[in-house]
C-alpha cells in the first residue's frame, strides 16, 4: 500500500465478498487493495472518508441510446454521459441506432467514435448493428472493437435500421457465431404485433393491448431455436413479458447460451398507474401490470434475468405526443436508474449487494469487461459511486442532466442519493459539479 495515491474509506463498502467497513487503496487509476477499515493511511496518500455512505463499484449500463451524431437534439455524448455520471454510472455501451449514420459499418463506427472522443464524461463502448444487408460488415465491426451486434425482429421505429426476418436472423446469427460474437435482440414478433388491436389515441390500455406479451414470447422462442441450432450466444433485450420466463429457464437448462436483461421502468412502474395521454411512459415493449412486475422481480432474484439496464431512449419533448400510437417510444432513465431500482429493491427486501450484482457486476461480465469493471477488488478500475442509501429526494425534471428533461419519474420520491462518482480514481462529479470529460472510448477486450 506504500505506493497508494488515494485511499477511500467507508463503513459500507460493497465488495464481491459482501458489505463491510473497509479501506480501498488506489494507484494509477486502479484498485490496489481492499483492507481493514482502520488500516493506517500511508504518507503522501490522499484520504477520502465517506463515513456511513455506501461505496459501490461504478455502474455499467450496457443499453443506452445516445443518438449522436445525427439526432443530437434528442441526446448527445456530452449530456448523456453527464447524466450517467450524476447517477453513479461510470461505463455505458451505446446502441447502434437513432444516430445518423447508424453503427453498421466500420466507417460509421469511426464517425461515432470521433464525435464521442472529447465529450465522454465516463467510459463508453459501442454496439454494432445487424441489418438485412450488412452481413459482410459484421466481422470487420467485431475486429474493430464493437461489443456485439443489435438486431430488431420487428420495426425499430427508424427507417435506417430495418428489422430482420427469420431467414435474415439465421444468416446474421450464423455469421456472428462463426467468430464467437454476441447478438443482442429486440424480441417482438411482427406478425403478432400486426394482429393485435391498433386503436391509437390517449388510452394507455389501448397501447398495452397493441404490444401483447405473446409478441415477445414468440420472438424469444424463435431466437432460442436459432441459438440452439447454431450454438450461438444471444441476449434478450429489455424483457417485459413474464410469460417468457419459463421458455428462458428451459433453454438454459438445455445449455442454450442465452442471457436476459430487464429495465428499471419495468421493475418500478406499472400499467395500472400510467395516466392516459402520458406518453413519457411509452416504451416498447411496454410497461405491464403489477402482477407481471412481481414475476420479473422473482426472476431477478433466482437468476433467470441476469441484469438491469436503462434502455435510455430519449427524444425531443414534441415527439412525446398525447397519442400513444404516434408518440416516440422510449424512457429517459440514466440519471435515476440506481435510485429507482434501489427504492423498489429495498421495499422488496433486496440489498445493495443485489443491486450491484444486477447493474454492475453482471453487466460488466455481459460485455467482457468483468476483469476491469463491476467490482471493488484489486486490479479493477477505480470506478466508484458514493451513495447515501437511506436519503430520499423527489424527482424534479429541472435537475436532470439529460438534454430533454422528459421523465416518467417526475414527482416520485426515491431512496438513494448519489453523493459523488469516481472514474479511475478521479472524482468526476460531486454535488452536481462536474469535471471536464475524462472518459475513455472502450474496445471489446
Amino acid at each position: 500500500m506504500s505506493d497508494a495515491e488515494l485511499v477511500l474509506r467507508s463503513t459500507r463498502v460493497i465488495t464481491p465478498e459482501g458489505t463491510r467497513a473497509a479501506t480501498v487503496t488506489v494507484s494509477a487509476g486502479t484498485i490496489t487493495a481492499v483492507l481493514p477499515y482502520d488500516t493506517e493511511v500511508p504518507a503522501g496518500a490522499r484520504l477520502v472518508d465517506v463515513g456511513e455512505d455506501a461505496l459501490l463499484p461504478g455502474l455499467v449500463d450496457t443499453h443506452v441510446h445516445v443518438n449522436d451524431p445525427g439526432r443530437t437534439e434528442w441526446e448527445g455524448f456530452w449530456t448523456a454521459t453527464r447524466a450517467a455520471a450524476a447517477g453513479g454510472i461510470t461505463t455505458l455501451v451505446d446502441m447502434p441506432l437513432n444516430s445518423l449514420p447508424p453503427t453498421t459499418t466500420v466507417e460509421h463506427l469511426r464517425i461515432k467514435r470521433d464525435v464521442a472522443r472529447d465529450k465522454a464524461h465516463i467510459d463508453v463502448g459501442f454496439w454494432g448493428g445487424a441489418l438485412p444487408d450488412n452481413v459482410k460488415d459484421l466481422r470487420p465491426l467485431h475486429d474493430a472493437g464493437v461489443f456485439g451486434f443489435k438486431a430488431f425482429l420487428s420495426p425499430s421505429g427508424v427507417d435506417e435500421f430495418p428489422h430482420l426476418d427469420q431467414e435474415q436472423l439465421a444468416r446474421s446469427l450464423a455469421e456472428i457465431a462463426g467468430f464467437g460474437g454476441l447478438l443482442i435482440v429486440h424480441a417482438e414478433d411482427p406478425h403478432h404485433l400486426a394482429a393485435a388491436p391498433q386503436h391509437g389515441g390517449p388510452r394507455y390500455a389501448d397501447f398495452l393491448a397493441s404490444r401483447p406479451r405473446d409478441a415477445e414470447d414468440t420472438a424469444i422462442a424463435a431466437l432460442i431455436a436459432h441459438a440452439r441450432r447454431l450454438d450461438a450466444r444471444v441476449h434478450v433485450l429489455h424483457l417485459s413479458s413474464s410469460d417468457a420466463l419459463p421458455l428462458i429457464r428451459a433453454a438454459r437448462a438445455e445449455g442454450v447460451r442465452i442471457t436476459v436483461e430487464t429495465c428499471p421502468h419495468y421493475l418500478t412502474l406499472t400499467a395500472e398507474e400510467v395516466p392516459d395521454g402520458a406518453s413519457e411512459f411509452k416504451c416498447c415493449p411496454p410497461i405491464r401490470e403489477a402482477a407481471n412486475q412481481d414475476l420479473l422481480w422473482a426472476a431477478l432474484a433466482d437468476g433467470t434475468i441476469d441484469c438491469v439496464v436503462t434502455d435510455h431512449s430519449p427524444s425531443t419533448a414534441d415527439l412525446k405526443t398525447g397519442d400513444f400510437a404516434t408518440a416516440w417510444g422510449g424512457i429517459s432513465g440514466l440519471q435515476l436508474s440506481l435510485s429507482a431500482v434501489w427504492t423498489e429493491a429495498r421495499r422488496r427486501g433486496h440489498t445493495l449487494e443485489d443491486v450491484v450484482r444486477w447493474m454492475s457486476a453482471r453487466t460488466a461480465a455481459l460485455v467482457g469487461l468483468g476483469s476491469r469493471k463491476g467490482a471493488i477488488a484489486p486490479g479493477r478500475d477505480a470506478d466508484f459511486a458514493v451513495l447515501a442509501p437511506e436519503e430520499t429526494f423527489t424527482v424534479d425534471p429541472a435537475g436532470l442532466q439529460h438534454r430533454n428533461r422528459v421523465t416518467a419519474y417526475a414527482g416520485r420520491t426515491l431512496h438513494g442519493v448519489v453523493r459523488s462518482t469516481w472514474l479511475r480514481g478521479e472524482r468526476i462529479v460531486a454535488d452536481a459539479e462536474f469535471t471536464p470529460p475524462k472518459g475513455t472510448l472502450l474496445d471489446r477486450p
